[in-house]
């Protein structure tokens, strides 16, 4: 296993820059998720790492040596991609062993073991025999997953391949994923755009967005503490207010949006600046609007009264979309008030300065 690094990384194509200055360092055993929306550049990035693609700028190192020149076959990689690329004319024991056509079993090991405690791994021992188009989804993409470990790689790449499955088996195979990751201990690079999906697995995410990085750090850092406003809202649902600073002594710094005024934590803000802030849906309380009190951590300031336009049932939350001061702001409960308007509440502690 391998430190993975990239350096001041640049890609154009055609004059068009699909990363930009990208610099990443992911530790030996990781499970790093690179996640954006679509063109964001995670997927040329993974390229890269694979030696699929060439940086314009800047270097790839394994272990602090460049590989940005060497090719894919001599990077000890293993590719997972989107579409399985299984062989429809070999069994799924068959596609396995190609994994170790150029690379060998690990030492110690026979080809017929290491496809056997592959198959074992991801639970499909009993489907050696069976071609790939006899199998669902999520079995293809099990076999594809132990064809890419059978060489025993450095570096594990997987580029959106949940994506083609239905919710059930995504949530089934990440957790096989993480697993046997875990079990073998392989520095991993993830590739997605389901947020949900990233902070599930990872160790550590990426969040990218316009071909760069905007911030780096573990699932709960990324959520509770987004650094910017893209990963504020892109990572889960989330509410932004700017307002007015009205004073920022003492321990706490009062902003008014609207006809409303919040108590926020301490900012370097002065009195008078324009500020943004957040609250995750979650963050807000409920009280219907008869006078009764809202969340306890809720300070007097920190009160919206609210319509509700519309309520939707998930099973374990409901989402409400409520009209306040002539926006929309979400909040998620975990019952369903039947009064069409209600009173928000919010604790300082848990508002995010932009």
């Amino acid at each position: 296993m391998v430190d993975l690094e990239l350096d001041g990384v640049t890609k154009t194509y055609a004059g068009a820059a699909a990363l930009r200055d990208v610099s990443l360092s992911i530790s030996e055993g990781e499970f790093f998720t690179l996640v954006g929306p679509s063109g964001c550049g995670k997927t040329t990035t993974l390229r890269l790492v694979a030696g699929l693609e060439t940086p314009t700028e800047g270097v790839v190192r394994f272990d602090g040596t460049d590989v940005s020149g060497v090719p894919t076959e001599d990077r000890d990689v293993g590719v997972v991609f989107q579409n399985y690329a299984l062989f429809p004319h070999m069994t799924v024991r068959e596609n396995v062993a190609y994994g170790l056509k150029f690379g060998g079993p690990p030492a110690g090991t026979t080809v017929d073991e290491r496809v056997g405690d592959l198959l074992e791994m991801m639970d499909i021992a009993g489907m050696g025999d069976r071609d790939p188009d006899n199998l669902s989804g999520g079995q293809q993409q099990r076999v594809a997953l132990a064809r890419a470990l059978a060489p025993e790689p450095d570096v594990l790449l997987l580029d959106e391949p949940m994506s083609a499955l239905d919710a059930r088996l995504r949530e089934q195979l990440r957790r096989s994923v993480k697993r046997v990751q875990k079990e073998l201990g392989v520095t991993t690079l993830y590739v997605t755009h389901d947020q949900e999906e990233a902070l599930a697995v990872s160790d550590r995410v990426a969040v990218m967005n316009g071909g760069r990085v905007e911030q780096v750090g573990t699932p709960q850092d990324v959520y509770r503490r987004p650094e910017t406003e893209f990963v504020a809202t892109f990572v889960g649902d989330n509410n932004v207010f700017e307002g007015t600073v009205r004073d920022a002594s003492g321990d706490r710094t009062v902003v008014r949006v609207a006809d409303a005024e919040f108590e926020l934590p301490p900012t370097d803000a002065d009195a008078g600046e324009t500020v943004r802030f957040c609250v995750r849906p979650e963050h807000l309380s409920i009280a219907e609007a008869t006078g009764a009190t809202a969340s306890e951590g809720a300070t007097a300031a920190n009160r919206l009264a609210v319509e509700v336009e519309t309520a939707e049932f998930l099973g374990d939350t409901t989402r409400l979309h409520c009209r306040w001061a002539g926006r929309t702001v979400v909040v998620k409960t975990g019952s369903v008030p039947e009064a069409a308007r209600l009173e928000l509440g919010f604790a300082p502690e848990s508002v995010t300065v932009l």
